[in-house]
């Protein structure tokens, strides 16, 4: 199996919804699958919610997310805060811990593509390092279209694929943006939209978004 980064165009886009999703269609499908988040900033909600999703509620929280930080801001913010040094080298290695034991990882960024994650390296440097396909979880809004396209546009500067689109549906109500983003952002990054998940709405294909 393969291992993905997990990004979104910004805070609050889905990732968390959307990796515990992945995390379960892959469970179903018996493969065994894990969530990795590097840094939890604020509290530890999205790395108890990967791991409830793995069907593995005992298992310790410092394996799926390393380095945990008080306040609720950027990574790099909050460990200055807590004069803290942090190292993506320290991450990576956490990562290959995680990866020795599950078939298939789904690692979780903070934020955005672009989030500062420590001394002059943001989230970007840390997908780099790791050098996974990364699944762009778009929330879908007005102005989505142009988050989506920066931010694949980004990923590919560093050399990266993005493997597919996961647009999220966070209003209960839909718009005329959001009806007409899913044709927008694939046309304009050439990237395929694999999934479009409606408010609430818990099944994924992981198959399709993975392509595994």
């Amino acid at each position: 199996m393969s291992d993905f980064f997990i990004t979104g165009t910004d805070t609050d886009s889905g990732k968390t919804y959307v990796t515990c999703a992945l995390l379960r269609d892959l469970r179903r499908r018996g493969v065994k699958a894990a969530g990795f988040k590097p840094v939890a900033c604020g509290d530890r909600g999205d790395a108890r919610a990967m791991r409830e999703a793995m069907g593995e509620p005992t298992l310790g929280l410092d394996l799926l997310n390393p380095v945990y930080l008080r306040a609720a801001t950027a990574p790099a913010v909050a460990a200055e805060l807590e004069s803290r040094e942090l190292s993506v080298h320290e991450w990576v290695e956490s990562y290959k811990r995680v990866s020795g034991l599950y078939e298939s990882v789904l690692v979780e960024g903070a934020g955005g593509w672009e989030t500062p994650l420590a001394t002059g390296k943001t989230i970007a440097d840390l997908a780099q390092q790791l050098a996974l396909p990364v699944i762009l979880v778009v929330g879908n809004k007005l102005g989505a279209v142009n988050h989506a396209i920066l931010t694949v546009q980004a990923i590919r500067l560093r050399g990266l694929e993005c493997r597919s689109i996961v647009l999220n549906h966070m209003a209960e109500e839909w718009d005329a943006a959001s009806v007409m983003n899913r044709k927008l952002i694939e046309e304009y990054t050439g990237v395929p939209v694999q999934a479009e998940l409606i408010r609430d709405q818990q099944e994924i294909d992981s198959g399709a978004v993975l392509g595994i």
